[in-house]
């Protein structure tokens, strides 16, 4: 298989090329790393938002919209399905790389993460690259500048000329797209972290709906974080039998039924103050290959319905 960077890579010239009708601003910075403004001073868009998600996942998943319903209203979903859910979802799309540099915050996610490999994920799937190309996606309300980009090139080891950084904000369009492609790569990691080996999740589809965009950051972190553990459904194929599948689904969580909004403001807006299983998607799917099915979770529609509307 290619390096997941490179088909990043690919899939970010397809940006810039596309721009204009992405609605993304592109900035070269000093020593020529490019900014992509997927949804920081720019809206965003539903079509910048799916490409962004399968830039995420290094081209292995495939993204789309469908129409469906939320407490009766008609409300875009995203689906987002692979074949390769533990390079995809956990090597690339995961957000697990806290960029704190000056005074730029931010959350990247992306096969960029791969050329440092220090989560334990990669150890676990046994995965990392060496490439001239770092792609992130980068979750901030504030754009990369030089400082950011000199940092992520002497972590991942390549170029300053080799680093794409493509920001959104979660108060956007795109940033309400790419939190509802996140409903596989949760379950996923939800998996993974009660102990099942990655590489044995062989199959993952799943969907939830796209959240109205917020006013604010903590507001849209809320809603987004909804939509996925109370509207967000995820069918995995898996190798092995397992005594803790019920675990995968966010009914697991003590907090279940509260709206986010009250969750993170018990804890004074710390995400890492919120217990892990709250972070699931609603209802999951888990079909072990030639033996049982195993149906968790459900779905909350209205709670759905508060945060929404």
């Amino acid at each position: 298989m290619e390096s997941l960077n490179r088909m990043a890579t690919e899939l970010v010239d397809e940006a810039i090329d596309f721009a204009d009708e992405l609605t993304i601003d592109v900035h070269a910075l000093e020593g020529d790393s490019a900014v992509l403004d997927f949804g920081v001073d720019v809206p965003g868009a539903t079509e910048a938002g799916l490409l962004l998600a399968e830039i995420q996942t290094g081209g292995l998943a495939t993204v789309q919209t469908r129409m469906d319903t939320v407490a009766g209203a008609p409300t875009p979903h995203v689906e987002v399905a692979t074949d390769h859910p533990a390079l995809g979802l956990l090597c690339a799309g995961k957000a697990g790389w806290e960029l704190s540099i000056g005074d730029f915050e931010g959350l990247a996610s992306g096969p960029g993460r791969a050329l440092v490999a220090e989560e334990d994920v990669f150890t676990r799937v046994g995965y990392r690259e060496d490439f001239d190309f770092a792609v992130l996606g980068v979750e901030t309300d504030t754009l990369p500048d030089e400082e950011v980009a000199a940092v992520v090139a002497e972590e991942t080891g390549v170029p300053e000329s080799g680093v794409f950084l493509a920001a959104y904000s979660t108060a956007s369009i795109t940033g309400s797209v790419v939190a509802a492609a996140r409903a596989g790569e949760l379950a996923t990691y939800r998996l993974t972290e009660l102990g099942y080996d990655p590489v044995e999740i062989l199959s993952v589809s799943g969907s939830a709906p796209v959240a109205p965009v917020a006013g604010d950051e903590d507001t849209a972190m809320a809603r987004t974080t909804d939509a996925l553990a109370y509207g967000g459904q995820v069918h995995l194929t898996v190798e092995e039998p397992f005594d803790r599948f019920e675990e995968v689904a966010s009914t697991a969580a003590d907090e279940y039924g509260e709206p986010f909004a009250d969750i993170f403001e018990g804890v004074d807006w710390d995400l890492s103050a919120v217990p892990v299983e709250c972070f699931a998607p609603a209802q999951v799917t888990i079909d072990v290959l030639g033996g049982d099915t195993h149906i968790v979770g459900e779905t909350r529609e209205d709670i759905l319905a508060e945060s929404f509307h």
